[in-house]
């Protein structure tokens, strides 16, 4: 009987380069899978003083790459299955394998999320060893997918700000901008991602293209609105997506918000100038892309994509005090709508803004 319980429930294999000295060799471009279960730490191997607050080792594993050609290379993680929300967290270092007074730490990132993230490793020299060591993050146990490439893949691998920065708010309508740098005019779009507290991995939200106004400059500002399910703590991250001329996505934006139903009056739109688009015509569902511009010379004021949802009484709404300050009367409204059924069509329109009476 016990010999039919030790086949049915083996023990847990541990991977064989939990130490130092059977460190898996990373071919560029080649993808691995490993995983931190039963994983033990060489306590000769590491110097928790080298990494300060950023890591405490508990299953790591080892990992040893050697570059070809120098240059800027990028460890991608992804496919995280994580017993908790937190991943995996990675070193790397250089310096001679288990003897810690030589170790040079060039990277240290706990990631806190499973989501797919990438770790990027600038001026990393041809036939120099490089060692990585990935262990579960706070104790972690996961599996996850490993790659060294000269492309970045997933979102770049930021520590979150702290939850006491949080944005309170009664309305779980959430109204997102920002702007795009001209470094990143080649990004084809920006993309919102959203992830509660205790969820594992974030989810994209909206797909806001980048577009290009009459003059061949790039929009002032973007913006995106989404709705929350439920009270909580929510991460916003808002990532421009890598462009052809080789440049990785880039995190532009990441905030907490804090969503509370304390005073459900509070969910009525600001009594700020505003103007309101006329939404009421389009499907439920339907995905619809806005496109704010000055009639006066064509210049992009805002650049956004939603989808339609007529019992969201703000969705159409636009602040205007900004473009009030800049002396902007009127603007012209483009609004392209995909709907679930039938053809995409657009409708054009000319609004004029609040007086500057209403201000006060």
């Amino acid at each position: 009987m016990l010999l039919l319980v030790g086949l049915i429930l083996p023990a847990a294999a541990q991977v064989a380069n939990d130490n130092i000295e059977n460190r898996r060799v990373l071919q560029p471009e080649a993808t691995i899978t490993s995983n931190t279960t039963d994983c033990t730490v060489q306590r000769s191997c590491v110097d928790e003083r080298l990494t300060g607050k950023c890591i405490e080792y508990h299953n790591d594993q080892w990992f040893e790459f050697t570059p070809r050609v120098s240059g800027r290379y990028f460890v991608n993680i992804g496919g995280q299955q994580c017993r908790d929300v937190r991943g995996v967290q990675l070193v790397v270092l250089t310096g001679t394998p288990c003897q810690p007074a030589t170790y040079r730490i060039l990277s240290c990132t706990s990631l806190g999320t499973q989501d797919d993230m990438f770790v990027t490793l600038d001026s990393l020299r041809a036939g120099q060893r490089y060692l990585l060591n990935v262990d579960g993050y706070l104790k972690d146990f996961c599996q996850f997918r490993l790659q060294v490439s000269g492309r970045a893949v997933g979102v770049p691998a930021v520590p979150p700000p702290s939850l006491a920065g949080a944005l309170p708010g009664t309305n779980r309508v959430i109204h997102l901008e920002w702007t795009l740098p001209d470094s990143l005019a080649a990004s084809p779009r920006c993309r919102v991602l959203r992830r509660e507290l205790r969820e594992f991995r974030s989810t994209e939200r909206a797909s806001v293209p980048v577009s290009r106004n009459t003059l061949g400059g790039q929009p002032a500002t973007y913006a995106a609105t989404d709705t929350l399910p439920r009270p909580g703590y929510y991460l916003y991250q808002i990532v421009a997506d890598a462009g052809p001329d080789g440049q990785p996505p880039v995190l532009l934006r990441q905030q907490w918000v804090s969503f509370s139903q304390l005073n459900p009056l509070l969910d009525q739109p600001p009594q700020v100038p505003h103007v309101v688009l006329p939404l009421g015509k389009y499907p439920r569902n339907a995905k619809l892309s806005v496109v704010i511009s000055n009639p006066a010379n064509g210049q992009v004021l805002l650049a956004q994509q939603l989808v339609h949802q007529p019992t969201n009484n703000r969705q159409g709404w636009l602040p205007t005090s900004k473009w009030q300050d800049a002396g902007i009367e009127k603007i012209a409204v483009e609004i392209t709508c995909h709907p679930p059924r039938g053809h995409f069509f657009t409708d054009r329109l000319l609004l004029a803004l609040p007086p500057q009476a209403s201000l006060r």
